[in-house]
């Protein structure tokens, strides 16, 4: 983070993500999405982005088919389960820009992503690298009066540790049980990320009071290791972030953020979909109404005395004009059905968003209480702005009031039926 202080510190963050939230990271490092709510995102530059490890389909595409090749093992693993990592390298602007911008930029990153390369345990694990060079620092543009850009990299990756499997006692040699069965390329998030033994001075491990182990929490290691990469890759003028501040969690805050801005923007693609779908079912409502008044001048036709015979006899034109009216209220009702479940499921979907919205209000207004710990210009008034957005949600989520219209649809037409 950028202190104003003249010292330059390497940070590296990490992100968990099951495949459900992945999408969202692929749209946003790719630059898949037509418009952003990162006001700071320039369109124009995005071609100067750096692949260092281009994706050669969707990332869980990839991630999938590394499964079917046997190259990783899902064994175990719950579905909700989190089996995708994102690093976040960063160093604060004004490093890049007085050290010479972007050419300099792409060669730090170059060295950084083979410091990605080792943290992950290989490049074949790794499923995209690219450097953005296309997002603009609006603080240091506005001080300095010219445009400044905010370097850094996004690496998505596979956590996998190497598992043995042992032969169980189900095995029908004895001898055998115990020993290792098999060598597995396992995905864990938590193990890839389990915390390590602190050391002291000499190498040796720390211990409490109580004779335990000391662990260092992997977050601390994965900054350690991402500066001291840096430092033996030539970069000796950066500094490691600070220990024991809140300046870690604060850059981990920034991140979330960011991805809470970006989930509220699908959410909004999302509500304004099913809004247009509701309008569509508005217009076919209407339209379905108008021709019940034809259905209806079925009941209003005369009954005619009926002779004592077995049969009854009508016109060829009446049997007609009563089979074509039969007809019709039948392919009505058919289209009625259809349409009340296409609405009973935009309900649902409406339903399930405004969960989401809510949740969203929720973590947002967590967010704002530590906003102004994270000292950056705007982020008050994007926070503002954010909620403006999910008032409007909730606008449109009154839409509820189509149910009443088909209640009193429904009434009418059980009434009509109890009438014939």
């Amino acid at each position: 983070m950028a202190r104003g202080d003249g010292v330059y510190r390497t940070s590296a963050r990490n992100a968990r993500m099951t495949a459900a939230k992945v999408g969202n990271a692929q749209r946003h490092n790719e630059r898949e999405k037509e418009s952003y709510t990162n006001q700071d995102i320039v369109p124009e530059r995005t071609e100067m982005n750096v692949h260092f490890k281009m994706p050669t389909a969707g990332y869980a595409e990839m991630f999938d088919q590394m499964v079917e090749d046997g190259e990783i093992s899902t064994r175990g693993l719950k579905a909700d389960a989190e089996k995708f990592g994102e690093l976040i390298f960063d160093v604060n602007s004004a490093y890049f820009y007085n050290h010479g911008g972007y050419a300099f930029a792409k060669q730090f990153y170059a060295d950084a992503y083979k410091s990605a390369i080792k943290i992950v345990g290989g490049e074949q694990y790794i499923l995209s690298a690219v450097m953005h060079t296309d997002e603009r620092n609006r603080a240091m543009s506005e001080s300095l009066g010219e445009d400044v850009y905010h370097y850094h990299l996004h690496v998505v990756y596979i956590p996998v540790v190497e598992k043995e499997v042992l032969w169980t006692k189900r095995c029908k040699d004895p001898a055998l049980v115990g020993t290792v069965k098999e060598n597995i390329t396992q995905v864990s998030m938590s193990k890839k990320w389990d915390s390590k033994p602190a050391l002291d001075e000499n190498g040796a491990p720390m211990l409490t009071k109580n004779g335990k182990a000391v662990l260092k929490k992997s977050y601390s290691v994965l900054q350690d290791d991402f500066f001291q990469d840096m430092r033996s890759a030539g970069y000796d003028d950066v500094e490691r972030g600070e220990r024991g501040s809140s300046e870690e969690h604060l850059t981990v805050t920034q991140f979330k953020v960011e991805r809470e801005r970006e989930r509220l923007a699908d959410i909004s693609e999302q509500t304004a979909q099913k809004s247009q779908e509701a309008a569509a079912l508005d217009k076919k409502i209407a339209k379905i109404q108008k021709q019940q008044i034809a259905v209806q001048s079925v009941d209003k036709i005369e009954a005619k005395p009926v002779p004592l015979s077995s049969k009854v006899m009508l016109e060829r034109s009446e049997y007609e004009s009563l089979a074509a009216a039969a007809k019709k209220y039948i392919t009505q009702e058919k289209k009625e059905s259809k349409l009340q479940k296409a609405l009973d499921a935009a309900h649902k979907i409406i339903a399930g968003l405004e969960a989401k919205v809510a949740a969203l209000t929720k973590e947002l207004f967590e967010y704002k209480s530590i906003s102004n710990k994270l000292n950056m210009a705007g982020l008050q008034q994007e926070n503002e702005s954010l909620r403006s957005k999910v008032h409007s949600y909730e606008t449109v989520i009154e839409r509820n009031n189509l149910w009443s219209f088909f209640d009193r649809r429904r009434a009418k037409t059980h009434t009509r039926d109890d009438d014939r």
